[in-house]
Order: C-alpha cells, then sequence, then structure tokens
C-alpha cells in the first residue's frame, strides 16, 4: 500500500480525556476516532490489525472444531425475559422499543440467542457436543465509557457458546477452550496468565479469565512466585491462614468488655493477637423484589471480599446497612458474633471452621464470648468469604502470593444448564429422558486486545507492534520525494517485497522526511527501510521500531534484509 492513496490522519495532539498510552497512541496515530461516548471509528489501520487478530482467532477455533456463525446483534427482549436475564442485568443491556411497541436489546452477550438457536435442533444426545462461535459487535451501556476502546460502550467480541450432554464432556471441551485461548494469546504475542476468575453476571460453576500482565491493568490478580496459580482477587483463594502467637485459654466463656466495638479494642483489650478473633461484617443483601440484613464473620485480621460475599448469600448487590436497619435487625453493632445469633441470615468464613479458641461478640452490648469452638454450625453456613492478601500463601504449592495488575482479554465459563433449563431448551438422552443442554461459554475481547498489545508494548513516540498484528510489517521510507533515483530504487524495492508476501506499507508521500519519521515512530510497524543520501554510495538504514535500533545495510541486501526479519 502506498501512503500517499492511503488514510492516517496522524495528529500530535491526545485526547483531552486520554489518561492511557492505548487511548493516545491509537488517536494519534490515526486507528481510531470518537464517534460519542464509549463510541468509536475503526479506520484502516485499525481494521488491519483486528483481520489480522480475527484471522488468528478463527484459525485457532477452527482447529478445536468450532463452528463460525454470527447472530444478529438486535435481540428479541423475550428471549431474555425467559433466561431471567431481562429484569436483572442492569442498566448496562441497552433497552428500546421498535415502532410496533415490540421490546429488544442490543445484546451485550449472546447466551439467549445460542439456545434459541439450537432450541428444538439438537434433539439427541447423539447430536452433540458442538461449539458455535461468532466475532460480531456487542454493546454495553457502561455507566463511565473511559480508557478508549478498552472500556468502551461498543466494542467487538468473540464469542463463543458449546452444547453438551454431560457435565464431563463440558470440562472436556473447557479445557480445550483453555488451551485454545492459550495459543491464540501466545501467537499475539502476549505476556499473560490465565487465572481463576468470579463468574458474574454471566453464571455458571466455574471460569476462567485470560489476564494480560500490564502496569495500567483495572484488575488485580494474585500470582503464585513458585508455581503457575493465579487468580482474581475476587476468586482468589489461599492456604490455610496461621500463626504462632499463643491462643486465649477459656471455655466459650461470657467476659465483660466496656466500650470495646472494634477488633483492635478487643486484642488490646484481652492481650491476643486479632488471629483469634472473628469480626463481623454487616451488609443490606439486595435482591430483585426484596432486601434483608446479612451478617459475615471473618477472622479479625482479615477482610470481607465482597463479590465472595455476594454469591454466598445470592443478592445482586451488598451495600452498607444504616445503623437504624442494624438496630431494626436486632443487632447490636460492635458485639455481634455467630454464637447465639438468631433471626438474621449469616454466613462465616470457611477457614473458620472448626477453629477453636476464639473470640467473638456475644451479641450482648459491652460482652463477648472467649474460647469459642467454631464447630457446632450448618455445613451451609461456611463459605469463602475472606479477601486474599499479599504474602498469605499458595493453595497449591505454599509459595507467596504477590499482586499484579492485569487486563481482562478473555474469559471462559462453564454455565452448565443454567439458561437451558430456564428456556426449556431439552435433548434426549441415551435412556430416552428429556435433560436441559449443559452449556459452555467462552469469550475474547477483539477490540479491546488492540488496546492491551499497545498497553504492553509502546514507549514514548508510540506504539511498537509486534509482526503478528502489526497494520503493517514494513515501512519504506523515501526520504526526498524529489529524488528521482531514490524515488525508482524506493518502488522497485516495494513491488519487490509484496511479490514475495511481506505487508509493506510505502511513504511515498510528498512530505519532509521529519514527518515521515515521526508517523513511522507512531505507528509503530515492526520495521522500515528508509532510502536516502546514503543509496549514492549504495547503502539504505534498517530501523527496528523496538528500541529504534538503526543498522546501514546495503541497498542490494535490503529485501533479504526485510526477508530475513519476517519471513
Amino acid at each position: 500500500m502506498k501512503f500517499s492513496k492511503f488514510y492516517a490522519p496522524t495528529t500530535k495532539e491526545a485526547p483531552k480525556d486520554a489518561t492511557l498510552p492505548s487511548h493516545v497512541f491509537l488517536v494519534r496515530g490515526g486507528f481510531i476516532e470518537q464517534n460519542g461516548a464509549g463510541l468509536y471509528n475503526y479506520l484502516p489501520l485499525a481494521q488491519r490489525v483486528l483481520n489480522k487478530i480475527e484471522a488468528v482467532i478463527r484459525e485457532e477455533m477452527q482447529s478445536a472444531g468450532a463452528l463460525e456463525m454470527k447472530f444478529s446483534a438486535v435481540t428479541n427482549a423475550d428471549l431474555w425475559k425467559q433466561s431471567g436475564r431481562y429484569a436483572v442485568y442492569g442498566k448496562e443491556l441497552l433497552r428500546f422499543r421498535d415502532r410496533k411497541d415490540n421490546d429488544f436489546v442490543i445484546s451485550p452477550t449472546n447466551e439467549e440467542s445460542a439456545v434459541a438457536t439450537m432450541r428444538g435442533k439438537l434433539t439427541s444426545y447423539k447430536d452433540m457436543p458442538k461449539n458455535i462461535y461468532q466475532i460480531n459487535t456487542k454493546f454495553r451501556d457502561e455507566a463511565r465509557p473511559r480508557f478508549g476502546i478498552l472500556r468502551g460502550r461498543e466494542f467487538i467480541m468473540k464469542d463463543a457458546y458449546s452444547f453438551h450432554a454431560n457435565d464431563e464432556d463440558l470440562k472436556r471441551e473447557f479445557d480445550l477452550m483453555e488451551a485454545t485461548y492459550t495459543k491464540i494469546f501466545t501467537r499475539l504475542g502476549l505476556n499473560f496468565r490465565a487465572v481463576a476468575a468470579d463468574s458474574g453476571a454471566i453464571g455458571g460453576s466455574g471460569s476462567k479469565e485470560f489476564m494480560v500482565l500490564a502496569q495500567n491493568g483495572e484488575d488485580d490478580i494474585f500470582c503464585c512466585e513458585d508455581c503457575s496459580y493465579a487468580a482474581n482477587v475476587e476468586a482468589a483463594k489461599r492456604a490455610l491462614k496461621t500463626t504462632n502467637a499463643q491462643a486465649p485459654e477459656a471455655s466459650a466463656d461470657k467476659f465483660y468488655t466496656p466500650n470495646t466495638k472494634t477488633i483492635k479494642d478487643i486484642a488490646e483489650f484481652f492481650k491476643v493477637d486479632e488471629f483469634y478473633t472473628i469480626k463481623a461484617v454487616i451488609k443490606k443483601a439486595i435482591y430483585e423484589d426484596t432486601q434483608k440484613i446479612v451478617v459475615f464473620f471473618v477472622r479479625g485480621n482479615d477482610e470481607l471480599q465482597e463479590v465472595k460475599a455476594q454469591n454466598a448469600c445470592g443478592a445482586l448487590e451488598l451495600v452498607d446497612a444504616s445503623d437504624e436497619e442494624i438496630s431494626a435487625a436486632g443487632i447490636v453493632a460492635g458485639f455481634c458474633g455467630p454464637v447465639g445469633l438468631k433471626g438474621v441470615e449469616f454466613f462465616i468464613d470457611a477457614e473458620l471452621k472448626g477453629q477453636s479458641q476464639m473470640i467473638c461478640g456475644a451479641n450482648e452490648k459491652d460482652y463477648h464470648f472467649v474460647g469459642v469452638s467454631v464447630s457446632s454450625f450448618n455445613d451451609d453456613r461456611f463459605k469463602d468469604i475472606a479477601s486474599v492478601s499479599v504474602g498469605d500463601r499458595c493453595p497449591e504449592c505454599g509459595g507467596r502470593l504477590e499482586l499484579s495488575k492485569g487486563i481482562e482479554v478473555g474469559h471462559i465459563f462453564q454455565l452448565g444448564d443454567k439458561y437451558s433449563k430456564a428456556m426449556n431448551a431439552t435433548f434426549l438422552d441415551e435412556n430416552g429422558k428429556a435433560k436441559p443442554y449443559i452449556m459452555g461459554c467462552y469469550g475474547i475481547g477483539v477490540s479491546r486486545l488492540m488496546a492491551v498489545m499497545i498497553e504492553q508494548s509502546h514507549d514514548e513516540r508510540g506504539c511498537v507492534w509486534s509482526k503478528e498484528c502489526a497494520p503493517f510489517e514494513a515501512v519504506i521510507i523515501l526520504s526526498n520525494f524529489k529524488d528521482e533515483r531514490a524515488s525508482e530504487f524506493s518502488s522497485k524495492l516495494y513491488e519487490d517485497a509484496k511479490n514475495i508476501g511481506i505487508d509493506v506499507l510505502y511513504d511515498d508521500r510528498n512530505e519532509r522526511f521529519g514527518v515521515k519519521m515521526n508517523d513511522f515512530e507512531l505507528i509503530g510497524c515492526p520495521y522500515s527501510i528508509v532510502v536516502g543520501k546514503g543509496l549514492e554510495n549504495g547503502k539504505v538504514e534498517l530501523i527496528c521500531r523496538d528500541k529504534l535500533i538503526k543498522t546501514e545495510i546495503e541497498a542490494s541486501g535490503a529485501l533479504e534484509a526485510l526477508k530475513a526479519k519476517l519471513c
């Protein structure tokens, strides 16, 4: 492609709201332009990058046996009502009515459409498994769209949906998709980790996120220093917490503890480590049609992980309870404990199960129990609800857990029968019995990947693309537009490079050399050949965009030099 015929409106000015390198350089480099809050047009440079990303995704998905199709971006709201998500998804779901007063949504995800597509067609266990996928535009009405295409309202996504006769086959496909995603992100040159994750609004029994490690990442992930364990903070686990501190000695006795409402107060009052205390965190749980007070108990030197707590009680949201609401529920704030607590739903962190010699509130003002054994509660009271902290030990190898920043680029879910059961999508099993499909779903943020690549690879001058996804693999820069000999050499080199399959941009514009170099550095293609005054001595300059390493080479060997770098 000749730059004089191309369209890449580069600029020196960054958007006023741009704080991340990807946002700055994608706009300045002429890749994208804003079309509204969280809405972007993908210009020719961006489209070339997207095409290359999508090609890698298609190759690996098809190699794994998935079948490509495309759902309508507009979905009949009746499907979302059947699944139960229409009422509970939240304001992020863009709902509208057509001229006939029918309800529709712009899909942020297509579980319902996938079920509707297969319902009544996959009628036997012999028809499965099936895995269908699409690469399509989605819309999520973010309250605060920001960071350019990293968190826009409209985005391009690869989403796949698999259908199975049993959980065992779903697990096989889940593992296959994990391996497939690993191949995709490896081919795209990303430094990433597959991490255990919370399933969120999608639901299901288990999920993994694929996180690209990046300094500007929005997500916190725990990674083990000694093994491959990694997990989002919302799903992280740890080895059982221990201490060498001496435990209090008592037999569930009640002690008068005036003005000791905090864990720190109690630890100082009894001269014990906070490890041996139990903290009560009181929340108001919001459900679809009701709300109630729920109490969560964690170890005194732990914090409540609210996403885990929300999952434990099945709430749509947890908010702080007011003093009046706490009192109305019969709870004595500051002295609340699990022993003898009545009339209120409560959960206890799983690590406390079977622990002894603990101190907790006695549910009476100014009193605590000392020497409590956490053993006389039903198993369904115990849930993993405590936050993991830096320095906690890995649940798999015992190594130290450290916190890293990451950007989510993919997410895979074991959905089970959540959607198929709600939508009455069944098949006949080996015994002729009707059962709901067992499902999985698997997403990749395609447009987000373009931004993530820049977050992971850039410098102060602009983008630094890897050859796998660069808009062009190389740029031939004609230093002086008026130099006929240089122009003739550059044109021939351009044609020869195209003929051997190099994806090359020929900067033949009638622009100053400085403008051309600035654009090369800003756009960030992996290599350039600069044809300038050195041609008089049979020399050209080869520049590697990464670290801007410049090498003078023989002009006659320029094509072979590019070929060696790229082919």
